[in-house]
């Protein structure tokens, strides 16, 4: 079996990533697909008696189809809650493509679905000669971008997209409410309808379930990720 994978990353960090993640993760369950998270790097990581464990990370592993432990789905963990490449080298782990695609090639020869979670948005730096859309591109993984609706979020949406587009397929965008409720919201995310050149996969509101926006996520299905 080898599984299909799509990659999310986001306009910023905390911005609803995982939220979205776990929703889609439910939905494919829900179609009757074996689906797994990967959070391949994680920092701001808690010290438990069974190791550095990460919010995200556990989210995704609570969504998964069961039999998945923790260090499957987050390979490399780090403690402080700052910039991968930086924690990464303060704490002396080195991130490596070769790490990071035998963490995902274990998961996706057992799935039918890997939902890869990136970590802040998509150009973040993983060492010094590479970051995440390097990463990603390099196996065409379609790449679906949550916006987080907040003012500012236009610029950083239309960067990000079309940086994605650049070099994989835009599989689309989430347009997720961030709380204080953005003025003109409505204007906004038909601003972002007009011109990302991908469509908006669904509207979540930040009072309600994301579950009832995107499960059972048939879209996902469709998507030709062999291209």
């Amino acid at each position: 079996m080898s599984a299909q994978t799509l990659f999310v990353t986001g306009t910023d960090t905390g911005i609803g990533k995982t939220r979205i993640a776990v929703a889609l993760l439910h939905g494919l369950r829900a179609a009757g697909f074996s689906a797994v998270g990967y959070k391949p790097v994680a920092s701001g990581c808690e010290r438990t008696p069974a190791g550095l464990r990460n919010d995200d990370a556990l989210a995704l592993q609570k969504a998964s189809t069961p039999g998945w432990d923790y260090d499957a789905i987050n390979p490399i963990a780090l403690a402080a809650p700052i910039a991968p490449h930086i924690a990464a080298t303060e704490e002396g782990v080195a991130i490596n493509r070769q790490v990071l695609d035998a963490g995902h090639a274990r998961l996706a020869n057992a799935s039918d679905w890997v939902v890869v979670e990136g970590a802040g948005g998509w150009h973040v730096p993983l060492n010094e000669h590479t970051d995440f859309a390097h990463w990603v591109s390099g196996h065409r993984w379609p790449t679906l971008l949550v916006v987080g609706m907040r003012l500012g979020c236009v610029n950083h949406a239309l960067l990000s997209a079309r940086a994605i587009a650049g070099s994989t397929m835009l599989a689309g965008w989430i347009a997720n409410t961030l709380p204080p409720r953005q003025p003109r919201l409505d204007d906004n995310i038909a601003c972002l309808e007009t011109l990302i050149a991908a469509p908006l996969r669904a509207r979540v509101a930040c009072d309600a379930p994301v579950d009832l926006a995107l499960n059972p996520a048939p879209w996902v299905t469709r998507i030709n990720l062999r291209e």
